[in-house]
């Protein structure tokens, strides 16, 4: 009673819960049920059609043996019908009055018409042939007619004298279609019982080969549900139908990109513990130090290290988090179009403090916004993250004193931009340079403070983006070799349009 209340509500009506589980409900269909209408429902559509054709076979099978036999009397009667100058006689003899009476079934009619229509013998009451039928001497020619309110089926046939010159005269045999019916009635009844047999047995050997079809997509169920929860091995596809390989290697595609998923946040809860550990511990200890501390003095450097523990802390997590995000829900993000100068001038004002502080030479080169047809699509918080953190790393490598440039190169015709950060730091080796994309990689021999996740995340964000990454050597300063890391992104999809269509 409930369901059929629910159906009385407008989809607007309903909450959410029961909305959704109507729908279910609606559009859930088993496949077998789906099948095995489509292979009986026209069986069954088509068996009546099957029995009307039968039927109409059947009428012409009857028909074509006593169509002969009534030509054949016809053709007896014909030399009865004896021409005297312009004066036609018939006389029916005791045989043929006997062959013509033989049949017990069937009322048997005849007449003779001699010239203009006069009637020689038999039924006067028996119709002609239609006006726009043309004699055809000696040829029997048969139609369908009524005699008396009867079916008949007529013979007729015209006959001339043998000089082929004189009057014609019409000779017509009729019977009625008593036994045809019987006979197209008994062909039907040979033909319908087997189907009424075979019809039955047909639905039943359908209903059963379906049940062997669908068995493989059972045992794969079975195979499925016995699987460990923690069991995310792909599907062996080489035991199912070919039909539903397809399926079978989407789900193990899904299995991988879910296996990778878990892979990743089990990395990320493994770095995160072992990236927290440190500041936590130091945390605790500064903290149990300042509670056994009596001196001032040193209550008060161990609360400023504890300041430097927990902000070292909440920067790990930040990137921490800025990882998780650029890894796992990049591709869900809300995308818009994004002016890159905007961006960048916006962290760069950000950090300029953090640079004051270095006395760094800090500066930006490039426009101050991207033409119209060059915005780019992408996520507004990845994107900024992603100079934020170039920026931060070589704010946090170059030394006092040193240089720090970000530049933004525009190629309005193709839409490329390309974003440069370069610093007067130690640089990173060659051989290092793919190495310090990993999480949690540092370079040996910095004294800087960091958890290794800066380059990552712009390298994962940049994936997210179909931007490319590339470091090289700055030669900012002569003394040191410097940074320079180049990230060039995808022209933009207007831009893209406006170069195909020139």
């Amino acid at each position: 009673m409930a369901w059929g209340i629910a159906l009385k509500k407008s989809p607007a009506e309903l909450p959410n819960a029961e909305l959704a589980f109507g729908l279910f409900q609606r559009e859930q269909r088993s496949l077998f049920g789906e099948i095995l209408d489509w292979m009986l429902t026209p069986l069954l559509l088509l068996w009546p059609l099957s029995l009307a054709l039968t039927w109409w076979v059947a009428q012409g099978i009857a028909a074509k043996p006593y169509d002969r036999a009534l030509e054949y009397n016809l053709r007896v009667i014909a030399p009865l019908v004896k021409f005297d100058q312009q004066t036609v006689r018939f006389n029916l003899t005791r045989e043929a009055q006997g062959l013509m009476r033989t049949d017990d079934a069937d009322l048997i009619f005849y007449q003779v018409l001699g010239a203009q229509g006069a009637a020689i013998a038999g039924e006067k009451d028996f119709p002609i042939p239609a006006g726009n039928v043309a004699p055809r001497v000696g040829i029997p020619q048969l139609r369908d007619d009524q005699i008396r309110g009867q079916d008949v089926r007529v013979a007729y046939m015209w006959v001339q004298a043998e000089a082929g010159s004189g009057p014609l005269a019409l000779l017509q045999v009729a019977e009625t279609l008593e036994k045809r019916s019987t006979l197209a009635t008994e062909i039907i009844k040979g033909v319908m019982v087997p189907q009424f047999v075979i019809l039955p047995l047909a639905v039943l050997l359908v209903w059963l080969a379906l049940v062997r079809g669908i068995r493989p997509l059972n045992r794969l169920e079975q195979r499925i549900r016995q699987r460990r929860p923690n069991d995310l091995s792909p599907l062996d596809d080489s035991y199912v139908p070919q039909e539903v390989a397809p399926l079978v290697q989407s789900i193990n595609d899904l299995l991988e990109r879910l296996t990778a998923s878990l892979t990743t946040q089990r990395r990320f809860l493994a770095d995160a513990a072992h990236q927290l550990k440190t500041p936590l511990a130091g945390l605790r200890m500064q903290a149990d130090l300042a509670q056994r501390e009596r001196d001032p003095k040193e209550v008060l450097q161990a609360l400023a290290q504890i300041a430097r523990s927990s902000v070292r802390a909440t920067h790990t997590v930040n990137q921490l988090l800025a990882l998780a995000k650029a890894e796992s829900t990049g591709r869900t993000l809300v995308t818009l179009q994004l002016d890159l100068a905007h961006t960048v001038i916006e962290v760069l004002q950000d950090c300029v403090p953090r640079a004051m502080e270095k006395n760094l030479d800090i500066g930006f080169e490039g426009p101050e916004s991207v033409p119209a047809e060059c915005l780019m699509e992408g996520n507004a918080t990845l994107l900024r993250e992603l100079v934020r953190n170039l920026v931060d790393n070589a704010i946090a490598y170059t030394p006092a004193q040193g240089v720090v440039t970000v530049r933004l190169l525009v190629d309005r015709f193709s839409g490329v931009q390309v974003l440069q950060v370069e610093d007067s730091g130690p640089g990173i080796p060659p051989e290092e340079r793919a190495l310090v994309l990993q999480p949690f990689y540092r370079t040996l021999g910095t004294n800087v403070d960091g958890s290794g996740l800066g380059l990552a995340i712009v390298q994962e964000i940049a994936q997210q983006c179909g931007a490319t990454l590339e470091m090289s050597e700055a030669h900012t300063h002569k003394a040191t070799p410097g940074l320079l890391v180049t990230v060039r992104f995808p022209p933009s999809s207007k831009a893209a349009e406006d170069t195909s269509n020139a």
